[in-house]
């Protein structure tokens, strides 16, 4: 369970006060400037429902300015590159493939809303808040494979296979979050030798995009697109997306997931302090977990939070994700990227 760091009443008298004055006085006895906007930093896959920002503005009197320089890794680096100038006081989409980084940088200021305490363990961070979770997984036509007569695949090992080659898109680990999150399944599951898979993987024909949009929509061929292969690097929640007369035409390859968490920090250096801390314990609250999966595509981290009733079919977790530790994916990160651009260039 989670350390509280602000007590709930304490956040609701400081939001009451802002609401009224348009200053809150921040923990270390300064008070904020007389000002209600304030900026969010996020990916562009991050979409929540104008009414609930609009209650938020209404229940605390902060207005929010949201802004999106581009998926995990970029956010992480625009927070390195205005650090001396910080140019958001919330980040919003900092996944587990970066947050050692933004953590080692000192952009963030620490902080775990106390709306947290019932968070599974799992997803804890010392000094971020998590708000949702999902699975990186390889995602198959099933429309494709049944016209074909070809058993879809299963394992990581079985996309070396050369039944499939040619068949495979995924995303590029260097612009993409999904894409690191591929490589570093592939690190968990092969060790010292995901080189030689990449390599086996390359000689079976795999595509690599640039992003996930140019994967799914372009080079797939479900999900209503026409691209040739039916084999892509998604999420295990892209089949509820795939729907119709109560059958997935989509399904993930639960055995090649990476789970990622998503996290949302106080951006170190800030003058809003209590209004950033105010915006992270909002994305915690009932109603904005439960827009999660119909707008972020992703699980609300609170337990007992309703998904969709499609989620529930098809929506699939595994129960045994392929796993690296955090300290880890932060001291190999850059190594493994450099290494994986080299052996595929």
């Amino acid at each position: 369970m989670y350390r509280p760091v602000l007590a709930v009443a304490a956040l609701a008298s400081a939001a009451s006060l802002a609401a009224c004055t348009g200053a809150t006085a921040a923990d270390n006895g300064t008070t904020e400037p007389e000002t209600t906007a304030i900026t969010v930093f996020t990916h562009d896959a991050f979409t929540l429902p104008d009414e609930l920002t609009a209650q938020f503005t209404a229940d605390t009197g902060y207005e929010v300015t949201y802004t999106t320089p581009g998926d995990s890794g970029a956010l992480v680096n625009q927070l390195i590159l205005t650090k001396d100038s910080p140019l958001a006081d919330v980040v919003v989409g900092i996944d587990n493939t970066f947050a050692s980084r933004a953590r080692d940088e000192g952009v963030l200021s620490p902080y775990v809303s106390p709306a947290a305490d019932d968070v599974p363990d799992e997803f804890a961070s010392a000094d971020l808040t998590p708000f949702d979770y999902g699975d990186v997984c390889i995602n198959a036509d099933k429309v494709w494979f049944d016209a074909e007569g070809l058993e879809i695949p299963a394992t990581l090992d079985d996309l070396t296979d050369p039944a499939y080659r040619d068949l495979l898109s995924v995303t590029n680990p260097a612009s993409s979050s999904p894409g690191l999150a591929f490589l570093i399944a592939t690190v968990g599951e092969k060790g010292d030798g995901y080189l030689d898979y990449w390599q086996e993987l390359k000689d079976n024909g795999i595509k690599v995009s640039p992003s996930w949009t140019d994967a799914y929509y372009t080079d797939f061929s479900g999900a209503g697109g026409e691209g040739p292969r039916p084999l892509v690097l998604s999420y295990a929640t892209s089949p509820a997306f795939t729907v119709a007369d109560g059958e997935s035409s989509t399904v993930a390859l639960l055995d090649t997931c990476f789970r990622q968490v998503e996290y949302a920090g106080v951006v170190a250096g800030t003058e809003h302090e209590e209004a950033a801390r105010a915006y992270i314990d909002f994305l915690l609250s009932a109603d904005v977990q439960a827009a999660t999966p119909e707008n972020l595509y992703m699980f609300p981290v609170v337990p007992g939070t309703p998904v969709p009733e499609d989620w529930a079919s098809f929506a699939m977790l595994p129960d045994n994700p392929i796993d690296v530790e955090q300290d880890v994916i932060g001291e190999q990160r850059d190594e493994w990227i450099r290494a994986w651009t080299d052996a595929m260039s």
